[in-house]
């Protein structure tokens, strides 16, 4: 099974679901918004990716926290704020057995699901 973490309205999000689904990998979407957020789920994708990888410094949910929160940011608090805004986490997070992805870059996808 391939499920993919993000937030349905998400173009990435949207490119990812198309792109697995146009190539037989059959994605669920869990959308933070309407399935939640498992505080230990995102703990073991910072354990997986970084925290810092976590971080989404593109969007508006980031642009829209204070200057202290950015500048003081270490594991623990951004594991916090990511799980109070998910909005924030980068996406799309894709899970499809044991290999794990984040973003979406079609060549990647087609290196480490289509191989």
């Amino acid at each position: 099974m391939t499920t993919v973490y993000g937030i349905k309205n998400c173009d990435t999000v949207k490119k990812a679901l198309k792109w697995l689904d146009d190539n037989g990998l059959n994605p669920q979407l869990h959308d933070y918004r309407v399935d939640g957020l498992d505080p230990q789920w995102l703990a073991k994708m910072a354990d997986k990716f970084g925290w810092e990888t976590l971080i989404n410094k593109r969007s508006t949910t980031w642009r829209g926290l204070s200057d202290e929160i950015k500048n003081t940011l270490n594991k623990d608090t951004a594991l916090q704020v990511l799980n109070e805004q998910p909005t924030l986490i980068k996406r799309p997070i894709v899970i499809a057995g044991n290999v794990a992805l984040i973003g979406f870059d079609a060549a990647e996808y087609q290196a480490k699901l289509k191989s």
